[in-house]
C-alpha cells in the first residue's frame, strides 16, 4: 500500500461531504511554487504517489518538494460479487479530502520554468482542477 495513517482511532469512516473551502492550507508555507487544488474531491494514496514520482522525475535531481496533503480517511469495499447487507465492507484504500483553495504541492530551489512544467506534469495525475501558483501571485 503507498500512504496511510501508521493507526486511527476508527477502522472505517462515514462518507462525509466534499464542500467548502479550505481556509488551512491554502496559502504557501514552505516553497517558492505551488500546486493549488480548484475543486473538491478525494486524492488517493496511489495518485499521490504518482504525483509525487512526476514531480521528482522532472526536477532531475534540483530543488525541493513538500506533499502538503496526506490521506487520512479510509475508503471500505465489499468483496466482488457479494449479496447487499451484512454490514460495511472492509477498508480498501486511503484518501485525502482536498477542498478548493488547497495547497497539494510546494517547491523551491528551481527557476519558475522548470517548477511550472514539473507542477504541469504532476497536474496530469491529479484527479481535479489545479492551479499554479508562486509567491506573489495568489
Amino acid at each position: 500500500m503507498g500512504m496511510m495513517p501508521k493507526r486511527v482511532k476508527f477502522r472505517k469512516s462515514q462518507r462525509g461531504r466534499r464542500l467548502g473551502t479550505s481556509f488551512r492550507g491554502a496559502k504557501l508555507s514552505f516553497g517558492e511554487f505551488g500546486l493549488k487544488a480548484l475543486e473538491n474531491s478525494y486524492f488517493t494514496d496511489r495518485q499521490i504517489e504518482a504525483a509525487r514520482v512526476a514531480l521528482m522525475r522532472n526536477l532531475k535531481g534540483g530543488g525541493k518538494v513538500w506533499i502538503r496533503v496526506f490521506p487520512d480517511k479510509p475508503i471500505t469495499k465489499k468483496p466482488a460479487e457479494t449479496r447487499m447487507g451484512k454490514g460495511k465492507g472492509m477498508p480498501d484504500h486511503w484518501v485525502a479530502v482536498i477542498k478548493k483553495g488547497k495547497i497539494l504541492f510546494e517547491m523551491d530551489g528551481v527557476p519558475y520554468e522548470i517548477a511550472r512544467d514539473c507542477m504541469r506534469i504532476a497536474a496530469h495525475k491529479i484527479p481535479m482542477r489545479t492551479k499554479f501558483i508562486t509567491r506573489t501571485t495568489h
